[in-house]
């Protein structure tokens, strides 16, 4: 699904990756691990379009995303890759609802059409009472799994995540955890997280561990 080779980055005089090759399967979890400055959210916005290597080629699902403008990344990214930030990033002014439609609407789906599947969505990760809630009437964890019918929305090849359970108290980072899961056997996604949650970490197909922009070991989690 995932294929990055020799991933190079730098920011005026920091070397952030030194050399990334990573490959990761259809239908994996894999973690990311590592100090802050370590390089993962770099690698990450690399992998999921939102930044460009300075040297490297990424793949994903047979597509190589190395060298597309920006008009044909954005349509790329809106199409192929689903995103959870560890604070949702939810706007405001819409209702639970209207944000998980907005990545639909963007790839011209048409609005009865983009309703009835977020409505699916959003059902399937109980929250079909909610959907005319607005951000500040969600909890944390309803926000988050909003967030996550959001990355769905589009049927992604792979969904990419940075610390999405940092902000959770403990209970509802466990459930967020295990959705990813659920989500793994019913629609067989592809997860890339970045966490600082060991637990979630030991419970990932695979671990990557970075350390000063290069992935010092690789960690098979044992089930």
């Amino acid at each position: 699904m995932i294929k990055a080779k020799n991933i190079q980055k730098t920011y005026g005089t920091l070397n952030v990756l030194k050399g990334i090759d990573i490959e990761i399967a259809k239908g994996e979890i894999v973690a990311i691990s590592g100090a802050s400055g370590a390089g993962k959210t770099t690698l990450l916005h690399i992998i999921g379009t939102l930044d460009k290597p300075d040297n490297g080629t990424v793949e994903i699902n047979g597509h190589l995303i190395s060298g597309l403008n920006e008009k044909k990344l954005s349509a790329f990214r809106n199409r192929h890759i689903g995103f959870v930030f560890q604070f949702h990033h939810l706007l405001p002014e819409f209702t639970a609802l209207e944000n998980v439609c907005i990545p639909a609407f963007i790839a011209h789906t048409s609005k009865k059409e983009a309703e009835r599947k977020a409505k699916e969505i959003l059902d399937y990760l109980w929250l079909g009472e909610r959907l005319s809630h607005k951000p500040a009437q969600l909890s944390g964890g309803e926000a988050q799994r909003v967030a996550v019918a959001r990355a769905l929305i589009n049927n992604p090849d792979v969904i990419l995540a940075d610390e999405p359970s940092g902000n959770l108290d403990s209970e509802n980072a466990k459930e967020l955890h295990k959705l990813f899961f659920t989500l793994r056997e019913k629609f067989n996604q592809t997860f890339v997280i970045v966490t600082h949650n060991a637990e979630f970490a030991g419970m990932s197909d695979r671990l990557l561990h970075m350390k000063d922009g290069m992935i010092e070991k690789y960690y098979r989690a044992e089930k």
